[in-house]
């Protein structure tokens, strides 16, 4: 427990929770995402006792309530490592694509490891396996989806578990968002685009930047895949591109039976 003086939050005295940054395999973008947009820094570190954060700060401590863990699951080590976390935490959160459905990593998994080890490394021996999510290993309490997360996004969630209040996930897709926001539909610029099976919460950051949603946040409730597929042949995109599209970061992988030859 953080001997932390409280903060307040809209009049609410807040107990400032002891959070830990850890990464697997991952670029670790998400954890840059924190230290992105210095105006808002100082009201995020009000809200919380960062005690373990490698981008941030040296050293650190273990003893921790709340862990945030980047990156998806490639290697053994790195299962005992998430075990340990998971042992040590009140809370574990899933920070980002690669940890909650395996990222572009998981892209690995459909060829042989045997293979690919060889063409990229030689005779040099190198330790991998199939790509895993965190929830494969380990009970996950709590996911905060994107590649690479949305600051504002995570600061609302750490608000909110600061404050004890329920965090709620947009049931909607993407294209609620997108045309929230008045943007012209990708597809009517020739792009493809995941919007309209996509869990919402990003602001439809991709298309505000006339760049087709890739599904980094995983499927929306009630999504309806064999639809998109529709759509986008009656655009004009091969099953192909609608394959790799959906499988890139892994959210769609349970949905993708019936499209597969």
């Amino acid at each position: 427990m953080s001997d932390s003086p409280a903060k307040a939050y809209l009049g609410v005295p807040v107990r400032r929770p002891r959070v830990a940054f850890f990464e697997l395999s991952s670029c670790e973008g998400c954890q840059l995402q924190i230290l992105n947009n210095e105006a808002s820094l100082l009201d995020f570190l009000s809200l919380v006792e960062v005690v373990r954060f490698r981008e941030g700060m040296s050293g650190g401590s273990d003893e921790y309530e709340i862990a945030f863990v980047e990156g998806s699951v490639t290697r053994d080590d790195e299962v005992g490592r998430l075990q340990k976390i998971r042992e040590t935490a009140k809370v574990l959160v899933a920070f980002g694509s690669c940890a909650c459905f395996g990222g572009v990593n998981q892209l690995k998994n459909r060829f042989c490891l045997d293979w690919v080890k060889k063409e990229v490394y030689g005779d040099h021996p190198v330790e991998t396996a199939e790509v895993r999510p965190l929830d494969a290993i380990v009970q996950v309490d709590l996911r905060i989806y994107g590649c690479p997360v949305k600051k504002e996004e995570v600061e609302k969630i750490v608000t909110h578990i600061a404050i004890g209040s329920d965090i709620t996930y947009p049931r909607y897709p993407v294209c609620m968002e997108c045309k929230a926001n008045g943007n012209v539909c990708l597809y009517d610029l020739g792009e493809p685009c995941l919007g309209p099976v996509t869990r919402a919460g990003c602001d439809s950051w991709c298309p505000n930047n006339r760049a087709g949603c890739w599904g980094c946040r995983g499927p929306s409730d009630d999504m309806n895949i064999l639809q998109l597929v529709d759509i986008m042949k009656r655009h004009g995109f091969s099953e192909e591109t609608i394959l790799d599209r959906l499988e890139c970061f892994g959210g769609f992988s349970g949905h993708l039976e019936g499209l597969k030859k």
